[in-house]
């Protein structure tokens, strides 16, 4: 079965500057596949090469099989897409969307569309140009899986929904991929995407900095936490020898985030005289994307402060 989605080597400059740099990736087909990255990471422009709606100045894309680019109609046919800011024609209204959308689709697009209009409480009659942020957003999503598309792709699909439609909305991404479809979205509700991803990868400054099914991303890395009698004392030789993504320590607790944990390692740290209260942590998804988006270059010395409302908006 052909991957959804096959990225090799991608590079993307504007004028001098860098936006994606040798990227590489492979989205299976029948999963949700959530890309995370805060802003300015260069999602949105990974997503946009992925459409065709610009060209990668180096390396390869297919998307379903299809080169963006050279196929782009082939790729329009089997590739639902959702903007952060979906265009519409303000002066139609609900049902005049769809009825138009649907003369470039196959028969059954229209009822299909209409379903969902009905599932999500759109009023038929009333112009595009009054609706609020979230009934458009409800219109772009029905539009898009109208057709019931090989992959959907949504950038930032949620913005504007209601918490319950969201919610509602994320699970029922599940089935599709339960139906053998695929799920591509770039979302900053890192809570909400780890309800339902089932690969994740992670993007920034351009950079890909992983990409891994959740749960063996999870099973990987270990949060580790001890406390020291003794501050002044040097740290055990046996953290040189971790692979440590993130560190921090308030007054004379430690905390890392490391990967692969050795269990003779760990045992070593357990037999040390001058750590105490030694516990693993299984990270959740957050945990993970600070781990791998937060430099390592802050000291051991120096105690590290994460707003939490500004952990969730990121991505």
């Amino acid at each position: 079965m052909t991957d959804a989605i096959t990225i090799s080597n991608a590079n993307k400059r504007f004028g001098r500057r860098t936006v994606l740099s040798d990227v590489s990736l492979t989205v299976p087909t029948g999963v949700v596949f959530a890309l995370l990255g805060e802003n300015g990471a260069g999602k949105s422009t990974l997503i946009r090469g992925l459409l065709g709606f610009h060209q990668f100045n180096s390396g390869q894309v297919r998307v379903c099989g299809l080169d963006p680019v050279k196929q782009p109609l082939e790729l329009r046919r089997t590739v639902g897409y959702v903007s952060d800011a979906p265009g519409l024609y303000d002066w139609m209204t609900v049902a005049a969307a769809g009825w138009y959308a649907s003369g470039f689709y196959p028969e059954g697009f229209l009822q299909r569309y209409d379903t969902l209009a009905t599932e999500f409480q759109l009023p038929p009659d009333v112009k595009i140009r009054n609706l609020s942020k979230g009934m458009r957003a409800k219109v772009a999503l029905s539009l898009a899986m109208a057709f019931d598309p090989q992959l959907l792709i949504l950038d930032e699909p949620t913005s504007g929904l209601d918490p319950l439609v969201r919610r509602s909305f994320l699970e029922s991404m599940i089935d599709r991929a339960a139906a053998g479809q695929t799920v591509f979205l770039s979302s900053h509700q890192i809570h909400e995407v780890e309800r339902v991803a089932d690969w994740v990868a992670i993007l920034h400054a351009g950079q890909l900095q992983v990409v891994a099914p959740l749960e063996e991303l999870k099973s990987e890395v270990t949060i580790l936490t001890f406390s020291l009698r003794d501050p002044l004392l040097a740290m055990p030789e046996e953290l040189d020898q971790m692979q440590v993504l993130h560190r921090s320590e308030q007054g004379r607790t430690v905390r890392m985030m490391v990967r692969a944990i050795d269990a003779s390692l760990l045992n070593a740290l357990h037999q040390h005289a001058n750590l105490f209260d030694i516990k693993t942590i299984r990270p959740n998804l957050e945990e993970l994307y600070l781990g791998f988006t937060q430099p390592l270059s802050q000291s051991l010395r120096e105690p590290t402060e994460i707003d939490h409302e500004d952990q969730s908006e990121v991505a």
